[in-house]
């Protein structure tokens, strides 16, 4: 249904971080960022971003996905 390869370079060419960072106020710690939960507006930053392998995670809600989920 979708064109796979242009999705593979649409990950590879925007920074998650950069579209997450639109709607969270992200903090970098190592190789991840860590913010509030934009889903379930928790007050611990549960929230995790990682670039390296396009996913963000949430370990309050367990919510996650990719640039295209977000």
């Amino acid at each position: 249904m979708y064109n796979q390869p242009l999705l593979d370079q649409i990950r590879e060419r925007i920074a998650l971080s950069d579209i997450v960072g639109k709607n969270v106020q992200l903090k970098k710690r190592g190789h991840e960022y860590h913010g509030l939960c934009p889903i379930k507006k928790k007050k611990t930053p549960s929230f995790t971003v990682n670039n390296a392998k396009g996913f963000y995670h949430c370990f309050g809600c367990g919510k996650h996905g990719s640039v295209f989920d977000f």
